[in-house]
């Protein structure tokens, strides 16, 4: 067991979030440790995204603190670039994560007023596993909102025959051509996927199970600025006119809109984001993206839905999401972040809880988030050194 040195800021995660933080602390001069549990920084970005992938928000709202991104870069900018920026940010504020470490556990000890924490470096030369233990003043959980793969328990599905996939696995539909794929997950990602799948060739189906707003980035761009002019109900009314202006009766084509809660009102209350359109809706008008409802159970290779009718696949593949372990290795919390890993308390006061314990990124306020967390922590640190 490796006892290091005490710190006066750990962060653990090196994403968007993490980066931010620390890059906040290193323009104040506060000293801190990064600890990430992958081999890289934004693993989610570098190593789980898919080709395609392009940032749903505008550049103007996905800068981080201290730093624009590139002027040259275009309105939405590619994962790619995302990474290429997030690496230079890192360079430049000398962001120095330690990799390869995973918190087993952090405890509160209320006679030093100090966090312990108990971390794994999965790195070590050989076939051990090193045990290091840390203890800091302020601990900065920036494990982000998409940290673990999840896939839903269905009825056969450990007994289907063709291949299981997470999204996290997906890079583009190439080697899926001729293939039936079903895609399980209707948000961004599963409409995108779907969209690459039919580009190259697959015989696309895709469960939408429940209400969903569907919108282009213009119209979410549009809506996002006159939020600073105008209350949410009046933005979210005019989006949903521009939406059926564009689109049309969806429900035709099994894509029903929610009739009670507009699409900024649903992402900030559930964190359920409207769907950005990028070309999707047009392959399922065309027919070359088919909308099933949800799944009823799964038999060998042949998928059962519950308006009774069954189709066969080669692929599934789950767009479903993400869980958050959080709460299995932070301890002495019942404050801040919740059983769902999320932050408890309500933007803008979601980033601060008790005992030097503070979040960034888990708000469910993207990476425009992150970057007012990200800033207000440091700005908090510095007033109690």
């Amino acid at each position: 067991m490796a006892i290091a040195a005490d710190q006066v800021v750990i962060i653990v995660g090196a994403g968007p979030s993490g980066i931010a933080t620390s890059a906040c602390l290193n323009h104040l001069s506060i000293p801190n440790i990064v600890l990430e549990r992958d081999d890289c920084l934004a693993s989610i970005w570098t190593k789980k995204s898919y080709d395609r992938l392009h940032l749903h928000l505008s550049k103007q709202f996905t800068d981080l603190p201290h730093m624009p991104l590139p002027s040259d870069y275009p309105m939405f900018i590619s994962r790619q670039q995302f990474v290429d920026y997030l690496e230079s940010y890192a360079t430049h504020f000398n962001v120095s994560p330690l990799y390869n470490r995973f918190v087993e556990l952090a405890t509160f000890d209320e006679n030093t007023k100090k966090w312990n924490l108990k971390v794994k470096n999965t790195g070590s030369a050989g076939d051990s596993e090193d045990f290091e233990e840390y203890a800091t003043r302020f601990l900065v959980v920036a494990t982000g909102e998409t940290t673990d793969a999840y896939i839903p328990e269905i009825e056969g599905l450990s007994g289907f025959k063709g291949d299981i996939l997470h999204s996290t696995e997906f890079k583009n539909g190439e080697k899926f051509a001729k293939k039936n794929v079903l895609v399980v997950g209707s948000g961004n990602s599963g409409m995108e996927i779907s969209l690459d799948l039919a580009i190259y060739g697959a015989n696309t189906s895709i469960v939408v199970r429940s209400p969903v707003h569907i919108i282009n980035k213009e119209t979410a761009y549009l809506g996002l600025r006159l939020l600073k002019h105008l209350p949410l109900n009046i933005v979210d009314g005019l989006l949903v006119f521009l939406s059926k202006l564009v689109y049309g009766d969806t429900s035709k084509y099994g894509i029903v809109r929610p009739k009670e809660e507009g699409p900024f009102l649903m992402k900030g209350k559930y964190g359920k984001y409207p769907i950005l359109d990028v070309g999707t809706f047009n392959k399922i008008k065309s027919g070359h993206i088919q909308v099933l409802p949800a799944i009823k159970s799964i038999s060998g290779d042949c998928v059962e839905f519950v308006n009774g009718k069954s189709y066969q696949f080669d692929v599934l593949l789950f767009a479903t999401g993400f869980t958050r372990g959080t709460n299995k290795w932070l301890k002495d919390d019942d404050y801040l972040i919740g059983e769902n890993g999320i932050s408890k308390q309500s933007f803008p006061n979601n980033w601060k809880g008790k005992n030097g314990l503070y979040c960034a990124g888990l708000a469910r306020k993207g990476i425009y988030g992150t970057a007012i967390d990200a800033q207000k922590i440091a700005a908090d640190i510095n007033t109690l050194l």
